[in-house]
């Protein structure tokens, strides 16, 4: 997740207290890898920080150790490169950033989550990455079916990450191992999945997912990519026309993540048993298609309400798989539970979607901060759970008060 760093303010600490009680809900701080890249160079500024979000009313903390740029933040590896660089940041510490991150938070009574970039391997804007470097992935990354042409999505500027193929076996094996690395090297309470997808609409359209593709429905695919969608101008834009196998690729690339995952569930499980495996997505499911992330239960039928899904599209559902999803309710409207664009919608949906397969924290975004506080209270009160991303945005506006004051409503209520 890509979020500019903003100017740090001065505030208080506090440390130490009790842990969270049994029937507290779980109130998750995000420490973004790439937005905090400077500052949690320095372990007082890692203490610091866990002061504040412990002081605040958060009982666990997700570190990011994987960004989108491929290299890693956790010392115990022997297949990664060591993050050292973000745009003109540079890291020269050589302590283990991550176990630094659970010693502190252990000692605050904080679990732990971790949270790595899955498919992506490398920065568009700058070539930087295992995409760029190593040989290993030549062929690899995904192609795009844009609307001029085909393109090498390393090649693409506009693009957040270049992905790996998710579909491919060594790519998944890439994966899995650096999942392994951390879940049987560190002592962390869950795993959380993110950009455990593809990377857009535009992705993969390589020759070997078109065999993948191919094998899949059981023929020969004669206008490819035609058949899947075009380009087509209107209005003087390119806008996208499905073609009739579209319902199909959409089923085929959501069963590719879906499987993936219930590969890392097995490994993570057989590691660690009481690893919780998490999730992060955006909570406008309708939309969600274009990138094969289906983050509902298989007990929903989407056909009813999306006419993209197909009844195959609904048993691409992984929350089966999950123990927790977050669910991203990145809305600037906190009220309304038939207002689309509100929290409350949001929340609901997903409850509706979900259908108790897994459980559901709602997922905060601290940049639409107007309204903060009843944000907070409505995610605790409406969902099993709270993630607020992220620390760098609570800094920079100084959110601490007003989180804490949500936090302690919520609980006041005793929903």
């Amino acid at each position: 997740m890509m979020i500019k760093t903003l100017l740090m303010m001065g505030l208080l600490t506090q440390a130490g207290g009790p842990g969270p009680g049994k029937n507290e809900k779980p109130k998750y701080m995000w420490f973004d890898a790439e937005a905090n890249f400077k500052r949690f160079s320095s372990k007082d500024s890692i203490r610091f920080y866990l002061d504040k979000t412990k002081a605040a009313g958060f009982n666990q903390v997700v570190i990011d150790v994987r960004p989108i740029y491929g290299d890693v933040l956790y010392g115990k590896t022997k297949t990664m490169q060591p993050l050292k660089q973000v745009g003109a940041e540079k890291r020269t510490a050589k302590w283990d950033y991550l176990q630094v991150f659970i010693d502190e938070a252990k000692k605050r009574n904080l679990k732990v989550s971790v949270s790595t970039a899955i498919f992506p391997a490398g920065h568009p804007q700058t070539g930087n990455g295992p995409a760029y470097r190593d040989k290993r992935f030549e062929g690899k990354t995904t192609m795009e079916h844009t609307p001029n042409g085909m393109k090498d999505i390393r090649n693409d500027k506009t693009k957040v990450a270049a992905f790996l193929n998710p579909l491919m076996p060594e790519v998944q094996d890439y994966a899995l191992g650096f999942i392994r690395e951390i879940v049987s090297g560190y002592d962390i309470d869950g795993y959380v999945l993110d950009y455990c997808r593809f990377a857009d609409v535009e992705n993969d359209f390589s020759a070997y997912t078109r065999a993948r593709f191919e094998a899949y429905i059981g023929k020969k695919v004669d206008r490819f990519p035609d058949d899947i969608f075009t380009w087509e101008t209107y209005e003087g834009q390119k806008v996208r026309k499905d073609g009739p196998l579209a319902k199909q690729w959409f089923a085929f690339r959501a069963g590719v993540i879906h499987d993936f995952i219930a590969k890392v569930r097995k490994e993570v499980k057989t590691i660690q048993p009481d690893v919780q495996l998490e999730y992060w997505a955006a909570s406008w499911y309708g939309h969600l298609y274009s990138n094969g992330q289906n983050w509902a239960s298989q007990t929903y039928d989407a056909t009813k309400e999306y006419g993209w899904a197909s009844p195959a599209y609904n048993k691409a559902g992984f929350a089966e798989q999950l123990d927790v999803f977050m669910n991203g309710t990145y809305l600037e409207r906190t009220y309304g539970l038939n207002d689309p664009e509100s929290i409350e919608f949001g929340l609901a949906r997903g409850k509706r979607i979900i259908n108790g397969a897994c459980k559901m924290y709602g997922s905060l975004y601290a940049l639409n901060h107007s309204d903060i506080e009843d944000q907070v209270y409505v995610c605790l009160t409406q969902s099993e759970g709270l993630v607020m991303f992220d620390i760098v945005q609570v800094i920079g506006f100084n959110l601490w008060d007003r989180l804490k004051a949500g936090i302690d409503r919520a609980e006041r209520s005793g929903k």
